[in-house]
């Protein structure tokens, strides 16, 4: 069965449901396809991650956001974006993944793969795409990579108490993995090409971390990288030389980028230093008329330019445009 509307959004993250807050506010039949659940890439945060901004800037839909602490954490969030979907009453498919974007303005044609592998289509007018950035890490392009042990999410502590865990990276998410993989128990060693710990890193985390280090509590190689990984050991280059460490497990928190095949399959083009999609700033619609971007893909390759704080306004930008088109 193929089902119609006027638009169709891609991801139901913080900015893909303001889209669809804002679509059905003025009228627009909008359906969003999601290919995790909803705020999937949250749910995929640390279990005890603790965002760095307060509640007020996480709000989508004038709805308000209580947290029982100047900052809200993921669990307050993920409550919150569930209570958002329910109000509205979206129109949410999660568990379903887009494949191919057919047609053109006005008279697209979406298909898709549920959790059951079975086949949808939809008929729309106008596409969002939100689909954010956590869905494609990084590599090491190192070889060993492809084991099982290398990991480049990290959720909680307790699988690796009394195991040697290797953290590549220098920003928040190493950070926060090396705190709570030291305090639960894990021998920790941190890894990361730079001089020292990233300055981005929260305020309240990187002094922690530093003191850590300083007391050896975790051990850190700082201007080195890993170059193999093995069963049991991992080899890294270091200013010293080269080093061979007992290892079970290997967080490779180094990045994540967004999905840059699926935007160029959708016929979304790519400015070729940056890789931001080329958009119209006014209305954020693609050079392919009648697909629009919203949130941090927005940026391209720099995620670390749009946040939920300021990627939850597109919205209103994208649904006023679509809203006058149709």
């Amino acid at each position: 069965m193929t089902e119609s509307f006027d638009a169709l959004i891609v991801g139901a993250g913080p900015t893909g449901l303001a889209c669809g807050i804002e679509l059905e506010r003025r009228g627009v039949k909008a359906v969003i396809v999601e290919k995790g659940c909803v705020v999937n890439s949250l749910y995929n945060y640390p279990t005890n991650m603790v965002f760095f901004t307060t509640p007020e800037l996480l709000e989508i839909g004038n709805i308000p956001m209580t947290s029982l602490n100047e900052k809200p954490n993921r669990h307050e969030a993920l409550k919150y974006y569930r209570r958002v979907a329910d109000h509205f009453k979206l129109d949410i498919r999660q568990y379903e993944r887009v494949e191919s974007i057919a047609g053109a303005d006005n008279a697209f044609e979406v298909h898709s793969t549920d959790r059951l592998g079975a086949r949808r289509a939809y008929l729309t007018r106008k596409i969002v795409l939100a689909i954010g950035y956590y869905d494609v890490p990084n590599m090491l392009g190192v070889p060993g990579e492809d084991l099982e042990k290398v990991l480049h999410y990290y959720k909680e502590p307790h699988p690796y108490y009394n195991h040697d865990v290797a953290v590549i990276g220098g920003q928040n998410s190493a950070a926060i993995a090396a705190l709570e993989l030291n305090w639960t128990g894990a021998r920790v060693t941190l890894i990361h090409r730079e001089a020292g710990i990233s300055s981005r890193v929260k305020y309240w985390i990187r002094p922690n971390l530093e003191n850590r280090v300083k007391n050896g509590e975790i051990r850190a190689y700082f201007h080195s990288r890993v170059v193999e990984i093995l069963p049991d050991s991992i080899r890294i280059a270091t200013p010293d030389g080269e080093k061979t460490l007992k290892n079970d497990f290997v967080f490779a928190m180094i990045g994540y980028r967004p999905d840059l095949d699926f935007l160029s399959a959708t016929g979304v083009s790519l400015d070729s230093a940056t890789q931001k999609p080329r958009t119209d700033p006014a209305t954020l619609e693609s050079e392919r008329p009648g697909i629009y971007l919203a949130g941090v893909i927005v940026a391209g390759m720099h995620t670390n330019e749009i946040f939920i704080e300021n990627g939850r306004f597109h919205g209103r930008q994208i649904a006023e445009s679509i809203a006058s088109r149709l």
